[in-house]
Formats: C-alpha cells, sequence, structure tokens
C-alpha cells in the first residue's frame, strides 16, 4: 500500500541538474514525487497522480510489482554484483534464453546494457563489426530517419532525427544519412492504428542506396512506432518494404524497440506485432518495467555466429571489443526475471491487445476538444497533437503538462505539442475512461 510517512521535499532543489527538463522554471514550480504503486504515484503532500504514460515509457508492470520487489530484494542479499568481463553469473544466462524464447525468428542472442541509449550505440557497432568480418568492411554508413529518437549516446543522435537533440554536439558521427519522417497530417491525420497513405515513403531507401551505392551502407534503423517525437505508427506495407529493401542490398535492419517491446502493442515485441523480422532489435524501458536499468539488443544467430564462432581466432581472443561494467547485473536480471513471469502470469500482454479498441475509441473521442490537430495510436500507445501557440512552439503541451499535475492529478508526457500516452499494462477501461476524462478537462481549460 502507498504509505503515508513520505520523504519529506528536499530543501535544495539547486545541485540536481536535471534531464530534458527546463531547470529554472522545474525549481520554481517544482513537480515532486515520492511513492508509487499500481498506476499512481504518489506527491510528498500524499496527492495521488494518476500515470498515464507509465513513467518514461517503461512501468509496463505498473509501479512497485510485488514480484519484482520481492526479486530485487532477494537479489541484493545474494550477490550484489558479478563482472562480466570474463566471468557470469546463473541468472544472466538464464534471463538471456528467456528472452531468445520470447523474440520471434533466430534473434537468438542477447548483449545486455544499461538503458536505450546504449542498446543503439550497441547495435550500431555490432552491425558494423558484422559487415566487416564477412568481408564488408567498406559498408559504414548508417541511415537513420528524420524525427526518429535512438537515445542520447553519439552513436545515437547521429542516426536520430529531432533537431535540438542534434544541433549543439558539431558534426557528430560522419556516413549517416536519413529517411523522410511518415508523419504528413494532409494524409494521415486522425487515421486509427496504421495510416492506409505513406508506405511508398520506405522507396526512397532506394534512392539513398542509389545515392550511395549498397557497398558502403551497413544498416538501416527505424522505430517500428516511432515514440518519442509523439506516437507515429507505421503506414501500412512500410515496415514491409523497408525489409524487402535491405534484404536484396545485404543491409541490416534494426528496429529500435526500447519502448514498443514487452507489451506495449500487446506482443512480446513489434517484430512479432508486424510479422517483420530485423537482423538486431534494441530493448530496454520494459524489460525490467522501470525497476532497475537494463537493456539488451536481440541479434539473430547468423550476426552472432560470423562474429563469435567462425572469425577463426585463437580461443582466448575476444570476438567483441565491447561491453558495461554494469552490463547483465545481477539486480536488473533479477528485476527482468521476475518482471517477464509478471507479464506472463497477470497475462499483461493479453491484457493490452484486448484494451487497445477501447483505448483507440477513448483516445480519438478527443477530436473535438480545442487546439487538437491529430490524434495518433496503436496498441497501447496514443498521441493528442495540438496546434502550437503562435511563436511558441512547445509552450501549449507544457501548460498542458502542468497543468495535469497540478490541477488534474495527472502525469502525462509531451513531445513539444504533442501529449504522449502510454498507460501501464496493468489498466483498466475504468483507468482508460478516467485518463481520458482527466485529459478532456485539461484540454478544454487550455488556452
Amino acid at each position: 500500500m502507498l504509505k503515508e510517512d513520505l520523504v519529506q521535499a528536499p530543501n535544495d532543489l539547486e545541485p540536481f541538474w536535471m534531464p530534458f527538463t527546463p531547470n529554472r522554471h522545474f525549481k520554481r514550480e517544482p513537480r515532486l514525487i515520492s511513492a508509487a504503486e499500481g498506476m499512481h504515484y504518489l506527491t510528498p503532500d500524499g496527492r495521488r497522480i494518476l500515470d498515464s504514460s507509465a513513467g518514461l515509457w517503461c512501468c509496463n508492470a505498473g509501479h512497485a510489482p510485488r514480484r519484482v520487489v520481492e526479486a530485487v530484494r532477494r537479489q541484493i542479499g545474494e550477490l550484489d554484483f558479478a563482472p562480466s568481463f570474463q566471468f557470469g553469473h546463473p541468472r544472466a544466462f538464464e534471463l538471456a534464453a528467456r528472452l531468445r524464447d520470447l523474440f520471434p525468428g533466430d534473434l537468438d542472442y542477447a548483449f545486455f546494457t544499461n538503458s536505450g541509449s546504449e542498446s543503439v550505440d550497441t547495435a550500431l557497432k555490432i552491425a558494423l563489426c558484422y559487415q566487416r568480418v564477412i568481408g564488408q568492411g567498406s559498408r559504414t554508413r548508417i541511415i537513420g530517419r528524420e524525427r526518429g529518437y535512438h537515445g542520447v549516446g553519439f552513436g545515437g543522435i547521429s542516426v536520430g532525427g529531432i533537431g535540438p537533440n542534434r544541433k549543439w554536439y558539431g558534426p557528430l558521427l560522419p556516413g549517416v544519412d536519413h529517411l523522410p519522417h511518415t508523419r504528413v497530417l494532409e494524409h494521415t491525420a486522425f487515421s486509427r492504428g496504421q495510416p492506409a497513405w505513406g508506405a511508398h515513403l520506405a522507396d526512397e531507401l532506394e534512392r539513398l542506396v542509389e545515392l550511395h551505392d549498397p557497398s558502403t551502407i551497413a544498416a538501416v534503423i527505424v522505430e517500428p512506432v516511432a515514440g518519442s517525437i509523439g506516437v507515429y505508427p507505421p503506414p501500412l506495407g512500410y515496415l514491409e518494404r523497408l525489409r524487402e529493401i535491405t534484404e536484396r542490398h545485404g543491409i541490416l535492419l534494426i528496429f529500435d524497440e526500447v519502448i514498443t517491446a514487452f507489451g506495449r502493442l500487446g506482443r512480446g515485441s513489434a517484430a512479432e506485432y508486424f510479422g517483420v523480422r530485423p537482423d538486431l532489435v534494441t530493448t530496454a524501458k520494459g524489460l525490467t518495467g522501470g525497476t532497475v536499468p537494463m537493456g539488451a539488443v536481440m541479434v539473430r544467430k547468423p550476426i552472432y555466429d560470423a562474429i563469435v564462432t567462425e572469425n577463426g581466432g585463437p580461443d582466448h581472443a575476444i570476438e567483441l571489443f565491447h561491453g558495461f561494467t554494469y552490463s547483465a547485473h545481477p539486480l536488473a536480471t533479477a528485476a527482468a526475471l521476475a518482471t517477464l513471469d509478471t507479464y506472463r502470469e497477470e497475462g499483461l500482454f493479453e491484457n493490452a491487445a484486448a484494451l487497445a479498441p477501447h483505448f483507440e475509441e477513448a483516445v480519438h473521442s478527443l477530436r473535438d476538444c480545442p487546439n487538437v490537430v491529430d490524434i495518433r495510436n496503436l496498441g497501447l500507445m496514443g498521441a493528442v497533437e495540438l496546434a502550437p501557440r503562435d511563436g511558441a512552439p512547445g509552450a501549449r503541451g507544457y501548460a498542458a503538462m502542468v497543468r495535469a499535475f497540478f490541477d488534474h492529478d495527472m502525469m502525462i508526457r509531451i513531445t513539444g505539442d504533442t501529449i504522449a500516452l502510454s498507460p501501464p499494462l496493468i489498466a483498466t477501461r475504468a483507468d482508460i475512461e478516467e485518463i481520458v476524462t482527466r485529459l478532456r478537462a485539461i484540454l478544454t481549460g487550455l488556452d
């Protein structure tokens, strides 16, 4: 249960340089949370805050799920840390095997990281390494997509396509190009699920292949459903077309599933949901339900075999010079295994799939609210896009977030003037109705 003996608000907010936050405004009007359970956060003054965004797209099993809490408590007393360089611990191998069984096709190998950003940079390095070991060392170019988000490592912001994430940091990685994004309001506004228009945008990859020559391109990376920019479901046939083009030209296809994996679409992965098999899949967030930082890159068997088992080096030689101190951390593996158990035993993927049609209807009911210019959805992902205020892009979305927290006891996720919704997979129809009812009140009172 949520406790009343809450942690007191800190008396000095200044030393913490907050990420992706307007620090000056926050420290004047802080939005502090001190406890969480199920669908709610609790503030230091005891208000219950309805979580419409699963934290940051990650708390898929809700907050403080019992199995996960107990597993992490046991693990810290049993094995606090074990190096993954030259040593291992049993739960790391158990988790890798469980993930092999969850992901489709021959995505059989898991390389563990600590975040989505690390997963992306790891996948890019594996792709480049693979092309080199198979004798395709000229393939060094990576193709991303405009408005794509792939974390904040230098690799991720290079292949990513969100301007403010890129512009401060110089020329970034060389040899990167971008596909166009798929949100074109005159053709796709208020689509339910996958837009019928836009599959042809995948053919832009053929143009880039012709421009650069396929012998220079190592991989294409896309989010199957673009999440952080504001939920862009792929047009019907779009991902299938990307797969066909990349396969024909010997280019690896990477799905960034940091958001979509582990039930967000009612399946274990977007690869399973769409029936499209990528060569690598990046994950994080829902892997542990946000409880302990962890990510994983799922890799197809031929890629692993080329780098690890077929390279002809001596047995004592490291095959891939890459890794992290906290790869497969014991607490993270315990949390991930318990989270997978929770998903299965509580039927949370099935709940998300069953709830998705109701979620779609509920979210699209907001179409008549003031300033709404588009609504998008797929699975338990939704977005309500607002018209920007004149000369102040992002201000209306920010005002909605602040108003939601202080006036309507709800946490919403914003990206510019778009409100993104991704409720925990434990949500009920009543929870969805409550989220939409509160959001309607927020939008109706917003100038």
